[in-house]
């Protein structure tokens, strides 16, 4: 059987066997599903590869729907009407990705436990403390029918899939030893809160908190500021360069605590390890006179990624192609035959706490505002295993505000626009119809949370971008300290307006980008957006690169995406040297200098010079920043403001009787750099420094299970580079586009997985190997079903159920 089946076959049986010898926390399923030639692992292998033409109905499906798939085993739905496009979409969906799809609207609901235990107990009381599910049940209640109609037909598709299986399962669930259960809308507005909680959740007022309490209001204000220091804003400022403020920095307190010493996993000064990126060129910048558009979304990586690429066709309404999220009803990011898009998170505050006064300490029933007291809501919330049986309930209480909790002695409740979101679901199905960027713009001003740079370029050669969402307004100022809930003087005031928002449309510079930088230069408008940015290095980095591109190429804006320079070891190397040359008399400091000035700043495979930078910065941080205790590292943007403050008393390490200035820690970071890299890796020439040995990608399977994960990757990749990376190497770009704007629009992506979710099949890792090296492939856009010729490779024909095939 084995044989025959092949080695794919072979494989998803013996990662069956394997999981079932491990001693996991619960029963497991007997070994008898699992074997079952037709419904068991072998069963699963049997079916992983797309038939060369198959056949299915779909309750209330209106009319035939003909799907084409490409070489690259993405669907081309040709479709009469957007609810049967959808419909389909949900089938197809379901048909390579059915596990993923339950996964990630039970980690939004907040009932994993009911399909793998009470392992999943805490995620889901976060979820549910964050008031999730409860959102996204009055959001159903609300939908306007134009959005039910698609989450009612996408329902319609997917639960067509699974009515179809018969006893047939994917791998996942036999190894749980589970059943799919059936899809409903509500589990795509599961999806889209969970999309908040990854995107929108943010914890300043915890930061800020701690910080004060730990040194103060004023220095907790000076190293976690609301602006960055370093300045290269989405929205442009008429520079040429970033720019570097000079905050002033109060003095370190005069009680110096021991910090930890930073793990291999640690978020280092200067580094920002996660975020997205995108940027657009007009025409007259681009060598080939056509708006260029590029998106890449940096996200946790797994197996089946995140993504899913469609193409839906509705004959004179719709032609779109792009990538949806398993559960959504639409495509979210991609290009019609006029226009394109893609999304950047704008990292904005749009969560905040307030401290509660409640009737009852332990079980309180109604919380104080103005003087009077108010009723809680109260909501019962029940966990369930997966056979039906009740480990945990919690009693839920909300204010008007918002979900309320224990907080120590006190209660929190918090306010937060992904509980209170909008419009999206019709903002995404309008925007796939719109033909230029002005329509675009008007289609997403309904769209609010998770707020988003959304840059758009059209044919006719505008490029726009627009932080989209909303963004509050606070009677105090800023969001990032606890509020005071006994007045209603602490809710907000309303909102940005869509005028007031950071945006620009076809720019003096020729180009646009972001990178999760703030998104507005404060010097141009102050009002509170958010706090404790990111360093801006990709956006630095990237905007270096399209001022000294006046002919950009669509491969160009691919290489871009890999580019292996790093703007932050741009700015602080030379400093480095600087002070190792001025403390040369030092042996260590000597030779670390002599050979991080062998490093060209490139985080390529083959370079053996960057991992003593890495260390050499992470050391810097534990001597500089020995005064927060465990407070998390200042950004790097405030590093490189301090560096132009060369004896400024933070440069003192109070843990030795010297008094350092900034060139002598400097120099202490190099020679600690060195002594640790020649500890962990050897000597420098030995070959344990090379790149490829120490920064990977770890693409693992959603269930962990390593022998369905694709581990240890060498990729050119580093932390503070376009294509950033550190730590366990699980987070990374999800999904990588180039879009060329001319009389034809031509598209080309990447995503690092498959189509399929089935480990047996060919389609499970075919975009991975491209993906590591930065490759795109071409996408498929054909205007008609018969378009694809012989890049056709499989097609699905759907019938209305009852109708006659």
């Amino acid at each position: 059987m084995l044989r025959r089946l092949g080695t794919a076959a072979a494989a998803v049986v013996l990662v069956a066997l394997f999981y079932l010898s491990l001693a996991p926390p619960r029963p497991l399923p007997p070994l008898g599903p699992l074997l079952d030639p037709y419904h068991g692992a072998l069963g699963v292998a049997r079916s992983a590869e797309l038939p060369r033409a198959s056949a299915a109905t779909i309750p209330r499906l209106s009319h035939p729907v003909d799907i084409r798939y490409d070489d690259r085993g993405v669907p081309h739905i040709f479709a009469q009407s957007e609810a049967d496009a959808v419909r389909a979409l949900g089938y197809v969906v379901a048909r390579d990705r059915l596990f993923q799809l339950e996964l990630m609207a039970r980690s939004g609901a907040g009932t994993l436990t009911e399909l793998v235990g009470a392992a999943a107990l805490p995620l889901d009381r976060e979820i549910r403390e964050l008031g999730l599910p409860d959102a996204a049940r009055r959001r159903l209640a609300q939908l306007a029918d134009s959005q039910r109609v698609l989450l009612d037909a996408y329902a319609d598709g997917v639960n067509a899939w699974i009515d179809g299986l018969g006893a047939d399962r994917p791998l996942e669930y036999l190894l749980l030893g589970r059943r799919p259960a059936r899809w409903s809308p509500l589990h795509s507005l599961n999806l889209l809160g969970r999309m908040g909680w990854t995107l929108a959740l943010s914890d300043l007022e915890d930061l800020h908190e701690r910080a004060a309490a730990r040194l103060g209001q004023a220095l907790a204000d000076a190293l976690y500021p609301v602006n960055s220091p370093l300045q290269e804003p989405v929205e442009p400022n008429g520079q040429s360069a970033a720019r570097l403020d000079h905050p002033a920095l109060p003095p370190p307190p005069a009680t110096a605590a021991l910090t930890h010493a930073p793990g291999p996993g640690d978020i280092d000064p200067g580094f920002d390890a996660l975020g997205s990126n995108n940027w657009a060129v007009a025409p007259r910048r681009s060598a080939t006179g056509h708006a260029l558009l590029a998106g890449d979304q940096h996200l946790e990586l797994n197996l089946p990624a995140i993504w899913y690429e469609a193409h839906l066709v509705v004959a004179d309404s719709l032609d779109v192609y792009g990538v949806t999220i398993p559960g959504a009803a639409g495509i979210v990011i991609g290009f019609n035959r006029d226009i394109a898009w893609t999304f950047t998170n704008t990292e904005a505050d749009v969560l905040d706490r307030y401290a509660e006064v409640v009737d009852e300490p332990d079980h309180p029933t109604q919380y104080r505002v103005d003087g009077a007291w108010r009723p809680l809501r109260l909501e019962i919330e029940r966990y369930l295993d997966p056979h039906g049986r009740t480990i945990a309930v919690d009693t839920m209480r909300y204010t008007h505000r918002g979900p309320m909790t224990r907080d120590g002695a006190g209660w929190r409740s918090l306010r937060w626009t992904v509980l209170e979101a909008g419009g999206e679901l019709d903002a995404f199905s309008h925007a796939a119809r719109s033909h230029s960027a002005a329509a675009f713009l008007e289609a997403m001003a309904g769209y609010r949370a998770p707020a988003q740079n959304m840059l758009v370029a059209d044919r006719a050669g505008t490029i726009a971008i627009r932080s989209t969402g909303r963004f509050p307004i606070r009677p105090a100022g800023r969001g990032d300290v606890v509020q005071r809930g006994d007045t209603s003087g602490s809710d907000w005031d309303g909102d940005w307006s869509l005028s007031e928002v950071p945006q620009s449309v076809d720019p003096v510079q020729g180009f646009l980008a972001s990178a999760n930088q703030q998104p507005i230069d404060p010097r141009m408008n102050d009002r509170y957006l958010g706090a404790n940015w990111l360093a801006p290095w990709r956006a630095v980095r990237i905007n270096e690169l399209l001022r000294g591109d006046s002919a950009v190429t669509p491969d160009a804006m691919r290489r871009y995406q890999t580019d292996p320079v790093s703007a932050a070891a741009e700015r602080f190397v030379p400093a480095l040297l600087a002070a190792g040359h001025r403390y040369a008399a030092d042996d260590t400091v000597r030779r670390a200098t002599a050979l991080l000035g062998e490093w060209d700043l490139r985080y390529t495979l083959d370079n053996t010079r960057a991992v003593l930078y890495e260390n050499t910065m992470r050391q810097l941080g534990r001597l500089l920043w020995d005064e927060l205790d465990s407070l998390p590292q200042p950004s790097g943007s405030l590093l490189a403001a301090l560096l132009q403050d060369s004896t400024g008393a933070w440069w003192d390490d109070h843990r030795t009787p010297e008094v350092e200035d900034r060139d002598r820690l400097l120099a202490r970071a190099l020679a600690a750099g060195l002594t640790e890299t020649i500890r962990t890796r050897g000597e420098p020439d030995a070959g344990g420094w090379r790149w490829e040995k120490i920064r990977h990608a770890n693409i693992y399977h959603l269930l962990r299970i390593p022998a369905l994960s694709a581990l240890d990757l060498p990729i050119q990749a580093g932390q503070s580079t376009l294509n950033p990376s550190s730590g366990r190497g699980t987070f990374g770009p999800s999904w990588r586009m180039v879009v060329e704007l001319g009389p034809e629009v031509h598209g080309w992506g990447v995503y690092p997985g498959g189509q399929s979710g089935n480990p047996a099949s060919s389609r499970y890792l075919s975009g991975l190997e491209p993906w590591r090296l930065g490759l795109l492939d071409t996408l498929r856009f054909p205007a008609t079903a018969d378009g694809l010729g012989a890049l056709e490779g499989s097609r699905l024909t759907l019938t209305p159920a009852g109708a006659r095939r």
